[in-house]
């Protein structure tokens, strides 16, 4: 029975395992745990190393808890069980300071509550793999003294809490009767992170460091929230602070923490940025301000999002610019749509020589996961040859309104569908392929493609609680009702998807 689900070995029930829920508990209308729920402690914080887990389920699920009550349910936090399975265990996540230092005793309870829910639960959502040199961890001490950054800091903490206890179908429903108290602070303190924001721009008093890092907070608040709110105009906003830095960071009086922090926003910013554009209006994003980051964007693969190869960021740039072209009302002569034609043929052809492999070796394969470094070398190797297909059908695309064709693409949609299906058994990678998975979906023709996508959208949730997957799973089943009256109209979704209620972002 090893298997089975949390919820049927408690009812001495065997399921199979395949995807969650499982049919077992679907059928019988409970909530499906891969394993059992975190429960609060009361009493002493234990302390100390947590051991390896030698068991083959998946990560822990929070359990549908209130939010705290008391000083101890807070410090509690810290002796929960919060595992990052698929890390070995000295990069195991860490709080860089104790609850009861002086510095955290000026905060009130439900902030010193989220700050500490942030670094176990949403820290190691944003990097590829955890560790305790995740950026994002690092900063906490800089959010305790800087009011902005504490504010974005929690409003994250508490969307994500508030979307935890809630399963893919109840957030489809819009039913959030479990999560009042988080959405209200969820709200609360981003209210006080975009006024911070706004008074800080005025009054020139906050650090452009804090400003970028607080405003980059805000755009990985989006995807929790929605993934087509205001995620456009923060990162607008953030190409700018960027743009108007004149001293490099090395020549800025920065504390270690943040000029790391701040890189490693800028890197994403240029990465969000890029993505962000396929899926958007043509020429919603400025590109004037969009400068390539002076450092690599995969330094390791504890201090990067999503894993997305820096080559294809440069080549879907290059695609997202021709469509623009092509969507522009001003006529292409036929010199220039010749030369937009050729650069887009050379980014494919480049494209598809683009070494997976050699990538994967360069990612630091010393955070190995705990199915080995082997193993781990090619699940990453995967995780490239990922967006290499996604950017590769993209490009096609592109290339398909120069030309007037409708290029083939069926082997390759089903490489990429299989090699994202691949990684569902690893959480720190899975997390990472909304970009291309979506793709995949969009060309998508029969019903065990569809199912299968539609499967891994489900585990992404469960594993990120990212509300713009459920947006993703609906602009998906638009578009294949769409497929179904209008075949023709398959290879048109690179117009069509800015014209579905909002710009997304789905990564």
């Amino acid at each position: 029975m090893n298997s089975s689900c949390y919820t049927c070995r408690r009812r001495h029930v065997e399921c199979q395992m395949s995807q969650p829920p499982c049919k077992k508990c679907q059928k019988a209308g409970l909530e499906c745990l891969q394993k059992r729920p975190l429960r609060w402690v009361k009493g002493a914080t234990f302390r100390g190393t947590a051991k390896p887990s030698t068991s083959t389920e998946n990560t822990p699920q929070l359990k549908q808890i209130s939010p705290p009550q008391s000083e101890s349910e807070i410090k509690a936090l810290n002796g929960v069980d919060m595992r990052h399975t698929g890390v070995v265990d000295s990069f195991l996540p860490r709080i860089p300071f104790s609850l009861d230092e002086p510095v955290t005793r000026g905060l009130d309870e439900d902030s010193r509550y989220y700050l500490n829910y942030y670094s176990k639960c949403v820290c190691k959502l944003f990097v590829m793999f955890d560790s305790q040199r995740n950026p994002l961890r690092q900063l906490i001490p800089a959010a305790i003294a800087h009011p902005v950054l504490m504010a974005s800091v929690s409003a994250l903490a508490a969307r994500h809490r508030a979307n935890a206890p809630q399963t893919f179908e109840q957030v489809q429903a819009r039913d959030y009767s479990r999560a009042l108290k988080p959405r209200y602070n969820a709200s609360l303190y981003k209210y006080r992170a975009i006024k911070g924001l706004s008074q800080a721009l005025s009054d020139g008093t906050t650090s452009v460091d804090i400003l970028i890092i607080s405003a980059f907070l805000l755009i990985l608040l989006d995807l929790f929230e929605s993934g087509n709110d205001k995620w456009n105009f923060h990162i607008e906003g953030v190409k700018k602070l960027i743009a108007g830095i004149q001293i490099p960071a090395s020549s800025r009086e920065l504390g270690t923490t943040i000029e790391g922090m701040c890189q490693f926003a800028m890197r994403q910013v240029y990465l969000i940025d890029t993505l962000g554009t396929t899926f958007t209006r043509p020429g919603l994003l400025a590109t004037s301000e969009s400068k390539q980051p002076s450092t690599a964007l995969q330094m390791s693969v504890d201090k990067a999002y999503i894993g997305c190869p820096e080559y294809f960021l440069n080549a879907l740039r290059s695609f997202s610019a021709a469509r623009d072209c092509l969507a522009s009302p001003e006529c292409l002569d036929t010199f220039d749509a010749y030369s937009l034609l050729q650069t887009i043929q050379i980014s494919l052809e480049s494209t598809q020589r683009f070494d997976c492999h050699g990538w994967a070796t360069e990612l630091e394969p010393s955070l190995s996961t705990s199915t080995g470094p082997a193993q781990s070398l090619q699940l990453l190797v995967k995780l490239g040859q990922a967006y290499k297909l996604g950017t590769l059908i993209y490009g096609w695309r592109v290339c398909d309104v120069f030309t007037g064709d409708s290029t083939p693409l069926d082997d390759i949609v089903g490489e990429l569908i299989d090699t994202v299906a691949a990684l569902r058994g690893n959480e720190a990678l899975f997390k990472c392929i909304l970009w291309p998975l979506f793709v995949a979906g969009l060309e998508s023709q029969d019903a065990y493609q569809r199912q299968l996508v539609g499967d891994c959208l489900r585990r992404f949730w469960f594993e990120t609680k990212c509300i713009n997957v459920i947006n993703a799973e609906k602009i998906l089943q638009r578009f294949w009702a769409e497929a179904e009256q209008k075949p023709d109209s398959r290879s048109n979704w690179i117009f069509s998807m800015g014209q579905v209620d909002g710009d997304w972002l789905l990564i």
